[in-house]
């Protein structure tokens, strides 16, 4: 087994830190929470509102500690500050009651000397809607944690929701790990925790054993009746009309309630999966109070995915059943086609529940880093996290790189090995991440992000902020901001009057720091501006400047950027100049100008 020195010592560094904080645990305005700030409810970390920017690497990779390591270190070097680091509930108490913290003691260690934050996904009870990653004394335990049936009573490995058992032992397990961290992690590495993964039933619209057909026999919890009526004028539309169109009972069982179908049966899923999920995170909260959320897949309408999760159209059942969960945050996988809209619709449909947003799984490459800039500026996200980046973790997955054995808490079988690694004992070196990688198009959207991120969160909590994505479907926006409307568009050949360029994406970032004055960043844009007050009806540019911003965070112009690189068109329209902003990752990234008014 493999417990480098750096591991063992972590233990034992947690038993001292243990016992001093044991004594005093004082109150810790450091702690990770969620705040609201002015306009935006931000992340706050140390004291300070933090901007996530990161990536989630292979769910099985953290069990081994050399891939772990390289991998945050893989994620700093492509500018993230954030990974999205996987424990299973397998791994930390592989015996009923004992526990190993080896893993998520590394964790802590290696992200605190390359200087990430980790986002801990826990995989409880479900992982993409199956209990493979619960231990195998709750596996093989089927009378004492039992588990879902579908169809005609046919089990699946799939701890059922209806059970207090499955809670119990899962929420006992997330608050050991919390403790722990609590004790261990005092530089707060772990600032947000993902409770299970992708919860939601599949192969049918519904729990079907004895458990879950009692309850969905019995009458509907009075707890969810109370606050659907409560918030009747504020609820989704489409659960609206579910339950207007069975009468609008406020009591009786689920189908006189709701109505026959499978509608009902994804309501019934959701509040059992919330409850469940609720009290699986107030026990991690009460050992350590950070935030807590659900991902789930990024599908929209009634049964177009595992029924029961946080979707949408049931987010009000969420909310009325999973007080302790602070976000609902979508997977984001899309395709080139119509992308634009999509990212568009996504994030507004889930920023709907007036909880923070936050993306933790989503497609990277150029999509990525358009929806990053989007859901950050226009619907004041916490952050991004994509899945991988830029197919930087699929190349070292089929390099065939050897690495040592991973570690196999005691009780596990054997080690599992990840695919594409050789054998345990391998002294191969691990080699240096290709150039190119730095320069795609998400390592190169963290880099910008990150060099403005104090002012995307200034701006975020004065609502002077927004945001655009373009594709060919939608080539061009205007963006409302400050003094002035911005005429967002993709770049074109021969100037913005002519065809786009076909298959691009373009997105953008806008921030109003004066009366005339803008911050703006992105790629694969041009803007120019209206004015929207009284007064001399043309804008032109006093002042254009590329740069960026130093460690100190004073902001450094590398070009004054006159005549061509200004010149949008030279046939402009009565009421435009001519002139405006190019934006292009590289020395085109960030860019600040002062505008003048002529008539």
């Amino acid at each position: 087994m493999l417990l480098s020195i750096r591991a063992a010592g972590a233990v034992v560094c947690a038993l001292a830190i243990s016992a001093a904080y044991a004594q005093t645990r004082p109150a810790d305005a450091a702690v990770p929470h969620l705040e609201k700030r002015g306009l935006a409810t931000q992340l706050i970390v140390d004291g300070k509102p933090f901007l996530v920017l990161g990536a989630e690497p292979p769910t099985s990779g953290p069990s081994n500690l050399e891939y772990l390591r390289y991998m945050l270190q893989v994620q700093a070097t492509t500018h993230q500050n954030t990974g999205a680091i996987a424990v299973a509930w397998a791994w930390i108490e592989p015996q009923q009651g004992k526990y190993d913290f080896r893993i998520p003691d590394a964790m802590i260690e290696d992200a605190r000397q390359i200087g990430q934050r980790i986002v801990l996904v826990w995989f409880g009870s479900w992982k993409n809607g199956q209990s493979n990653c619960a231990p195998a004394w709750v596996k093989a335990d089927q009378d004492r944690f039992p588990r879902e049936q579908v169809k005609e009573s046919q089990t699946v490995e799939a701890l059922s929701a209806l059970s207090q058992n499955n809670w119990e032992a899962d929420g006992r397990a997330l608050a050991a790990l919390m403790r722990h961290i609590r004790e261990v992690d005092r530089t707060h590495r772990v600032i947000m925790v993902q409770v299970e993964n992708e919860i939601g039933i599949f192969g049918d619209t519904r729990d079907r054993s004895e458990l879950a057909n009692r309850a969905f026999a019995a009458p509907v919890p009075a707890e969810l009746m109370d606050y659907l009526q409560k918030h009747k004028d504020e609820l989704h539309p489409d659960l609206v009309k579910v339950w207007e169109a069975a009468g609008f009972k406020t009591s009786g069982t689920w189908e006189e309630v709701f109505g026959k179908g499978p509608n009902t049966d994804e309501i019934f899923m959701a509040w059992n999966y919330a409850r469940y999920i609720t009290h699986v995170a107030e026990s991690g909260k009460k050992e350590y109070p950070i935030p807590m959320f659900v991902n789930q897949w990024g599908t929209v309408g009634w049964g177009r995915g595992p029924h029961g999760e946080a979707f949408d159209h049931v987010q009000d059942i969420w909310k009325a059943g999973a007080p302790a969960v602070d976000m609902y945050c979508p997977d984001a996988y899309m395709g080139m086609q119509g992308v634009a809209n999509h990212i568009v619709d996504l994030t507004t449909r889930y920023t709907r529940s007036g909880r923070p947003f936050f993306t933790t799984e989503a497609t990277d490459g150029e999509i990525g880093a358009a929806h990053a800039f989007y859901a950050i500026g226009q619907q004041r996200a916490i952050g991004y996290s994509g899945m991988g980046n830029d197919g930087l973790l699929q190349w070292f997955t089929q390099t065939g790189i050897n690495l040592p054995a991973v570690v196999s808490p005691p009780g596990m079988d054997s080690p599992a090995h990840l695919v594409g690694f050789g054998g345990p004992g391998s002294t191969k070196p691990l080699p240096p991440i290709p150039p190119e990688y730095e320069a795609k198009a998400l390592s190169q959207a963290f880099l910008t992000l990150s060099q403005i991120a104090p002012q995307i969160l200034e701006h975020q909590s004065k609502g002077t902020i927004a945001a655009a994505v373009l594709d060919k479907q939608k080539t061009d926006e205007k963006v409302k901001l400050g003094n002035y409307i911005l005429n967002v568009g993709l770049p074109r050949r021969g100037g913005r009057a002519q065809t786009p360029v076909p298959d691009v994406i373009g997105y953008g970032l806008f921030m109003a720091v004066g009366p005339d004055e803008y911050l703006l960043a992105g790629n694969n844009v041009l803007i120019t501006f209206t004015p929207d007050t009284p007064g001399p009806p043309i804008a032109g540019l006093a002042e254009q400047e590329a740069g960026r911003f130093d460690n100190s965070g004073k902001w450094v112009a590398t070009h004054f950027l006159i005549g061509d690189d200004s010149m949008i068109t030279n046939t402009p329209t009565p009421d435009q100049s001519g002139s405006g902003v190019r934006l292009a990752f590289g020395e085109r990234a960030i860019q600040r100008v002062k505008l003048y008014r002529y008539r």
